[in-house]
């Protein structure tokens, strides 16, 4: 009859945005940033007085959450700069393979097996060690995933206490 019955559609992301603005000036210590399009957390900032040709001005010093390197950047303090959405999640450590693929249970009970080991820095290879010995002696351990950018690791542990 007509075209309309022809037509397709492509599915989209439906996803929330990875990143939001916000203005430099209000960007604080320990809060998140993207620098060089990585999701930091800003160890510092300084901001100078406004001068007789332009803006005051924001310097961040931030660290990589995932990979640890440091990273600066200036920016105008009225410009917006990008701020990752974060997002953490505790999941049950259910097992660790032999290619360091860890298996997690979320409350729910539904399971993923898609994370690997952290690493990158010294703090996480030590994060990695002590979850394998944890693993070992059969302690029940709970994960913090951190979530930023499409980019997901394991940060920290918790070991889980029985009850008695």
């Amino acid at each position: 009859m007509s075209d309309l019955e022809n037509e397709t559609f492509e599915a989209g992301n439906a996803g929330a945005a990875l990143t939001f603005p916000q203005q430099a000036g209000t960007i604080r210590k320990n809060a998140y940033v993207c620098l060089n399009n990585r999701p930091c957390k800003v160890a510092d900032v300084s901001t100078s007085k406004t001068g007789k040709h332009g803006s005051a001005k924001c310097h961040f010093v931030a660290i990589d959450i995932f990979n640890g390197k440091k990273y600066e950047e200036l920016s105008p303090s009225t410009a917006n700069m990008d701020v990752p959405n974060v997002f953490r999640n505790e999941y049950t450590l259910i097992d660790i393979n032999e290619e360091g693929f860890c298996s997690l249970m979320t409350e729910s009970g539904d399971t993923r097996d898609d994370l690997m080991l952290p690493g990158g820095t010294d703090e996480y290879e030590k994060l990695a060690k002590q979850l394998k010995e944890d693993f070992a002696e059969g302690k029940e351990i709970v994960v913090t995933v951190l979530k930023a950018m499409d980019i997901e690791m394991i940060s920290s542990l918790k070991i889980v206490q029985p009850t008695k």
